[in-house]
């Protein structure tokens, strides 16, 4: 199959920050099977203007025979009428990570396109309700290319990998007050961002890897240690907890794996069996405590929701998915995310 992948190559369009996610999950996973141009619209916006690449982008549609265009917005990089045209060229997809809070984005956008996805569970009844009805579901997931145990002694007790925000820096803070020992690193952190590889490696050296909650946090004590704290929650647009990438990057590589709770993740993977939750700080505390103390138990959790997810979660079986429903079928693969290779990484993991 012949795909344009339209989105950009770096995080937030800035060299500086590494590659984005669409890169190394949706065109790494991608082209492992398929022929794929990216067609980076940021950095095309930077070299072209906002015309010149939005024309570029329908002249590369109507030139390359393709057999799907899959689109990753931003903002408002791209001309709907632009849009339009490639979709007179090809089928369009387009995915929406963070629709639970960027409904508006979403109801502007869709009717543009195709086919366009959602991560929530309960999207077929929330979008055929707003007339809506080309949805597909498509939740996060990984990439085992990428993503993969890598059998490191464990250097770290517990570690958070992620951008810095208030409630995240509270929630971190209260941790090392309660004598527990936490690496992090991310956009605004001290130690800054680090690379992929970096950060593959650090969930594979940590014994309990943390995924904190990036939505509006209204916990009286964090409000209260910085005046702008309530301010900058109410300026948050992100009003609503999903699940995330990180809930399968982690246990891809086959680490163990501490998140706040969201509506829906039982449905991913068994909780307590696959992955270990919290509900609230102070749990969340005697939660570290707890599995800190039962090595046997981290790692029984740790292997079963990496198979969990080489079974289920892989992007190479969600774009199969995707592609059934939109009409296109799918290929034969002989990717590392098979039976064959699941079956491997089981037995390499710790």
């Amino acid at each position: 199959m012949k795909i344009l992948l339209v989105c950009m190559e770096y995080d937030y369009g800035d060299p500086a920050r590494g590659r984005s996610y669409e890169y190394f999950n949706f065109y790494d996973s991608l082209r492992a099977d398929h022929e794929v141009e990216l067609f980076d619209y940021m950095q095309g916006l930077k070299a072209d203007g906002k015309t010149r690449m939005n024309e570029r982008l329908v002249e590369a549609a109507a030139s390359g025979g393709f057999d799907v265009a899959i689109f990753a917005l931003y903002t408002d990089q791209l001309d709907p009428a632009a849009v339009d045209a490639v979709r007179r060229h090809t089928r369009t997809l387009c995915f929406f990570h963070d629709d639970n809070w960027r409904r508006e984005f979403v109801r502007t956008w869709a009717p543009h396109f195709d086919f366009f996805t959602s991560s929530d569970y309960e999207c077929h009844n929330k979008y055929v309700k707003a007339g809506l009805p080309h949805v597909i579901h498509f939740p996060f997931g990984a990439n085992p290319r990428l993503y993969k145990p890598l059998n490191q002694p464990k250097r770290h007790d517990a570690s958070f990998i992620g951008g810095w925000n208030p409630a995240r820096e509270w929630l971190i803070g209260r941790l090392r007050k309660a004598g527990i020992q936490v690496a992090v690193a991310g956009f605004g952190w001290p130690g800054g961002i680090i690379e992929h590889d970096a950060m593959v490696r650090m969930f594979n050296e940590t014994r309990i890897n943390l995924n904190l909650t990036n939505s509006r946090c209204w916990d009286l004590r964090m409000l209260a240690t910085h005046p702008v704290n309530g301010l900058r929650q109410l300026r948050s647009h992100k009003t609503a907890e999903q699940i995330k990438a990180r809930h399968f990057e982690i246990n891809a590589c086959g680490a163990f794996q501490l998140s706040y709770y969201v509506e829906g993740l039982e449905r991913a993977y068994r909780i307590g069996e696959e992955v270990a939750v919290y509900a609230e700080p102070d749990e969340m505390i005697d939660k570290v405590r707890y599995y800190l103390a039962d090595n046997d138990l981290r790692e029984r959790i740790a292997a079963a929701g990496l198979a969990r997810t080489l079974t289920e979660h892989t992007f190479a079986r969600r774009f199969d998915g995707v592609f059934a429903q939109m009409g296109l079928g799918t290929l034969s693969h002989a990717t590392s995310d098979r039976p064959s290779a699941v079956d491997n990484a089981l037995e390499s993991a710790p």
